[in-house]
């Protein structure tokens, strides 16, 4: 059944409207992809970034590249069914906003309403799956007991915390669920589960202006970690790591992260997408790079793509 979402992009409402999930025959024809920057020009990037936070201006920052292409011709509700099928992941959606599709396999959830209790999960902690169960169980055990990954999700935790803080009844802030490792088709992922209390009087718009952008898309402290954002990401993130979800008449509302999402434009023929990761003093610039690979590996079998077709502009 179709039903209307809101979007939020830069602190702008959008209203739209559900694709019908008619499908049509058209033939996908992919140009060229290109990524935004070399693994040199990725591992020069994060090094600069790495030199902030040893410096203290911040902890943890969520760094981020793309891969477009051109002239693409797609099909995205076959594009979104094949996705979904290889992800099955729980906010997946397919949105037109006047000439961009939005074919969305989101795990993450950022914020949730239900009548005074708000609910938010950030996600920071990313593994492989394996056909084969014991070796599968092993990944998982791994990034379960990782302290890096941990590291990384403990910080976009306190962030969440402290924006729920801003609207949350004196208190009521409670983490209930730490370094919880939720397993989905494609990968296994960590998340943290904070909730709260709202103050009386509190409505939609100061909640999304205490929690957006959510805190795992962006890092800590997290108004210095978006001026870096700004910086040093090569391409403006658009709709990715924004945010899409549902509000039902009576107020209540469930927002995802956009993540793990493809956007077209249909009149320009132009399709893209963003990958990233949290970066930290414990990291490693090698594993960082092979997790943004690793997202973007998904995207890449929904259209029919191989990561060897792949252009890397720097």
């Amino acid at each position: 059944m179709p039903y209307t979402l809101f979007l939020f992009e830069d602190g702008k409402q959008i209203e739209a409207k559900a694709v019908s999930n008619e499908r049509n025959n058209a033939i996908t024809k992919i140009g060229t992809i290109y990524c935004r920057l070399s693994k040199q020009k990725y591992i020069e990037n994060v090094n600069k970034l790495l030199a902030h936070i040893k410096r203290g201006d911040i902890y943890e920052i969520n760094y981020c590249i793309e891969f477009f292409c051109e002239h693409a011709v797609i099909n995205p509700q076959q594009v979104f069914k094949k996705l979904n099928e290889l992800t099955e992941a729980p906010f997946a959606q397919l949105i037109k906003a006047e000439d961009d599709y939005i074919i969305c396999a989101s795990p993450e959830r950022f914020i949730q309403k239900k009548v005074n209790v708000l609910i938010s999960q950030p996600m920071k902690g990313t593994a492989r799956r394996s056909t084969n169960v014991a070796e599968d169980l092993k990944i998982k055990n791994a990034l379960q007991h990782s302290l890096k990954e941990q590291t990384e999700n403990v910080m976009a935790l306190d962030v969440a915390r402290n924006d729920l803080s801003q609207v949350a009844e004196k208190g009521s802030v409670v983490v209930s669920e730490l370094f919880g490792v939720h397993t989905f088709k494609n990968v296994h992922q960590m998340l943290s589960t904070v909730n709260c209390r709202l103050k009386e009087n509190v409505n939609l718009t100061d909640i999304i202006k205490a929690t957006f952008p959510p805190a795992s898309m962006t890092g800590a402290p997290k108004l210095k970690a978006i001026e870096l954002i700004k910086k040093y990401e090569l391409s403006p993130r658009g709709i990715y790591s924004g945010a899409l979800g549902i509000i039902d008449e009576n107020g209540d509302f469930d927002f995802c992260v956009v993540i793990r999402t493809i956007i077209y434009n249909e009149k320009l023929k132009r399709l893209s997408f963003h990958v990233g990761s949290a970066i930290t003093a414990q990291c490693n610039l090698e594993e960082e790079w092979n997790e943004c690979l690793l997202k973007a590996e998904t995207l890449f079998k929904a259209m029919d793509i191989s990561l060897n077709d792949v252009v890397f502009i720097e």
